[in-house]
């Protein structure tokens, strides 16, 4: 098994150019005030489809071999994930098969078929994604891929940090989301290439806490499906290719609550104008919360993404 490496994230890059949008990087002269810091927050929330996830799942669409374009491409979602392959395959005219739980929310489950995606939905309480995955996968041979645990998708996903650098320069402290692993882990890539000073931080919810039992375990801990808010975090190991760079490169995982994703969802439609996930707030929450940690530093802060469900989403910033 090859880890990916920087020269990976790099490939990508020219692969994702002209496809993925080059996402804004935003300041907030509140948010710096509050923290002392100042904070660049990478919006991600503005990339195709609403997040990230589209620089991997086009960066691994668009490395396959002919005869793999053919045989199409399946994948297992939440949401983003989902979106993402459904809408590179048909912007290379691939076929694509997503694996999507059945209380995904309605926008990420219209999205995915809105794109193209042909979606089998599964109860992701009692039955196993990654089973169902590849039985499909095998039965109609398809090229399956996963949401994190797949070399191009982690160099993908490392184009958000890659350009973060370039636009700002280096940084004290990066904060990003983890579910899987795999965007924390090309971004990590990134980091240790372009600001190799820059302490890379992975942020989770509370609820499921199993990549930071991993990292101080040295062994990937599974847990149960947690139940948060962060429904692209509802993730129950990293893979086996994201935990050993996790391992190399992340100083730490912290962890917030669901209140704390609510404030901070709160804080970017009110301040900043801007609609973020519950998800994609997670690495903005952990900044939020050090207080005057940060003071004097430069930050970074991935906001991954931006689908949600209206309705819901009203309900939680409304209170």
């Amino acid at each position: 098994m090859r880890l990916p490496t920087y020269g990976d994230v790099a490939r990508a890059a020219e692969r994702v150019h002209g496809a993925a949008h080059r996402t804004p990087v935003l300041t907030s002269r509140t948010a710096d005030a509050a923290s002392g810091a100042q904070l660049f927050f990478k919006c991600e929330n503005f990339q195709r489809m609403g997040a990230f996830k589209f620089r991997g799942a086009y960066n691994a669409i668009a490395a396959l071999d002919e005869a793999q374009r053919r045989a199409g491409v399946l994948a297992f979602s939440s949401g983003n994930h989902a979106q993402a392959i459904a809408l590179s395959a048909r912007l290379q005219g691939v076929h694509a098969v997503i694996v999507m739980p059945e209380d995904a929310p309605a926008a990420k489950l219209a999205a995915t078929r809105g794109y193209g995606g042909e979606v089998i939905t599964y109860n992701r309480f009692q039955e196993d994604r990654e089973v169902i995955s590849a039985r499909i996968a095998h039965e109609r041979g398809m090229v399956l891929i996963p949401p994190y645990d797949h070399p191009e998708v982690i160099a993908g996903q490392g184009t958000a940090a890659l350009e973060l650098f370039e636009d700002v320069g280096a940084l004290d402290a990066l904060y990003v989301c983890v579910g899987g692993g795999g965007l924390i882990s090309g971004c990590a890539l990134a980091t240790a290439e372009l600001s190799p000073g820059c302490a890379v931080y992975g942020v989770e919810p509370e609820a499921g806490n199993d990549a930071q039992q991993s990292l101080r375990s040295g062994a990937i801990v599974t847990i149960s499906v947690p139940r948060t808010i962060a429904d692209g975090a509802q993730t129950t190991h990293l893979g086996q290719y994201t935990f050993p760079i996790i391992r190399e490169h992340v100083r730490d995982i912290l962890t917030v609550s669901d209140a704390q994703l609510v404030e901070a969802m709160k804080f970017f439609a009110q301040r900043m104008k801007i609609v973020v996930e519950p998800t994609g707030c997670l690495g903005a929450a952990a900044v939020f919360a050090a207080g005057r940690e940060l003071e004097g530093k430069r930050v970074g802060v991935v906001l991954s993404g931006g689908n949600v469900d209206l309705a819901g989403y009203a309900a939680l910033i409304a209170n």
